[in-house]
């Protein structure tokens, strides 16, 4: 329960991210998880007997029974962000948005301007500036002691679990969508720099062979604002054999210094009969409480609700980033080339 006069925020997704989210509020002492919304019946009622608390169907009726709230979080399946984020903005309330903010330049600028209509801020979940290597990167980048940023390599992978099982919804999506957001915002806070034209490649193979109509994976050729430039790797056709659901390696190159930082290995390998994997510790729970990138994002976002000032990544970044990846899509369609309006 929230300190009085604390944060009172609802999440709109009980998935695998929602549920995080959820948990995360409920354990913040400056917030109150007041109520989710989940329209799958099943998740509803198991989600509402874990945290004890209501979870309506729709966020019409949220807004309807909770009119006193200050925040929502939009954990929904990457497409369907603009409904209940501009509602909720409609409403008066602050949002966090997972990234990407929308997976369509015109929901996106609907969010965008629900959002300065209504006067309320919006934070999109680009969960890397949270992560402690790349903010002392950005630290060190930002001192102008280790030269300026000539190029970055970004390699963000999953397997192929990650599309046919843990989502449903991957055919309406792709990696470019699902993992280049990650990479692409996390180039761009390391440089001030944003996006101006886009060259991609692609191939589509694995997973159209599954029933899964998208993109096995994704090469994108960034030009940025200063000159720089950025190249962008994502797959999500990995073998299940790999050590972890995720790959994710990033490397900075100023005239100066270069960086590799290495995120998918935890440090800890688990070898059994059948193969090693790495223990991850993004999120972990330590004395009952959940702990990790994710959760100091949330906290921030609580922080933010109850008056601090933070730079935090906003709806016109998220429309940016959205933009852009749509562009990475129009160069695969037309093997161009193409120009990013940002």
């Amino acid at each position: 329960m929230a300190a009085q006069g604390g944060a009172r925020v609802a999440v709109v997704g009980a998935g695998i991210r929602g549920s995080m989210f959820a948990r995360a509020i409920q354990q913040n002492p400056t917030a109150e998880l007041v109520a989710l919304v989940e329209p799958a019946e099943s998740t509803r009622t198991r989600v509402a007997q874990q945290l004890q608390i209501p979870v309506y169907a729709d966020v019409a009726e949220l807004l309807e029974r909770h009119p006193d709230l200050t925040g929502a979080v939009i954990a929904t399946p990457d497409p369907t962000h603009r409904a209940p984020a501009v509602a909720c903005a409609e409403a008066g309330l602050h949002l966090l948005v997972e990234k990407p903010l929308a997976t369509t330049g015109e929901d996106a600028e609907a969010i965008t301007a629900a959002v300065e209509r209504a006067g309320v801020q919006a934070v999109v979940g680009f969960e890397n500036r949270w992560n402690e290597r790349f903010a002392e990167v950005r630290r060190q980048l930002a001192s102008k002691e280790h030269g300026r940023v000539v190029h970055q390599v970004s390699n963000l992978n999953d397997t192929v679990f990650v599309p046919t099982e843990m989502l449903s919804w991957a055919g309406t999506s792709s990696p470019a969508w699902f993992l280049m957001p990650h990479t692409l915002d996390l180039t761009m806070w390391l440089s001030d720099a944003v996006p101006v034209e886009v060259f991609a490649r692609g191939v589509q193979r694995v997973l159209p062979a599954l029933g899964v109509p998208t993109w096995d994976t994704v090469t994108a050729s960034f030009l940025m604002s200063d000159g720089s430039v950025v190249v962008l790797n994502s797959s999500w056709v990995l073998p299940t054999s790999m050590p972890s659901v995720f790959d994710f390696r990033h490397e900075v190159h100023t005239d100066t210094t270069s960086y590799q930082i290495e995120i998918s290995p935890s440090g800890v390998t688990r070898y059994d009969a059948e193969r090693g994997s790495w223990l991850q510790f993004g999120v972990h729970e330590r004395s009952g409480r959940l702990r990790g990138v994710p959760i100091d994002m949330v906290d921030d976002f609580v922080d933010l609700l109850n008056g601090a000032d933070l730079d935090l990544p906003d709806v016109r970044h998220g429309l940016t980033v959205t933009r852009s990846i749509e562009a990475v899509h129009a160069s695969l369609a037309s093997g161009r080339p193409e120009p990013i309006n940002a």
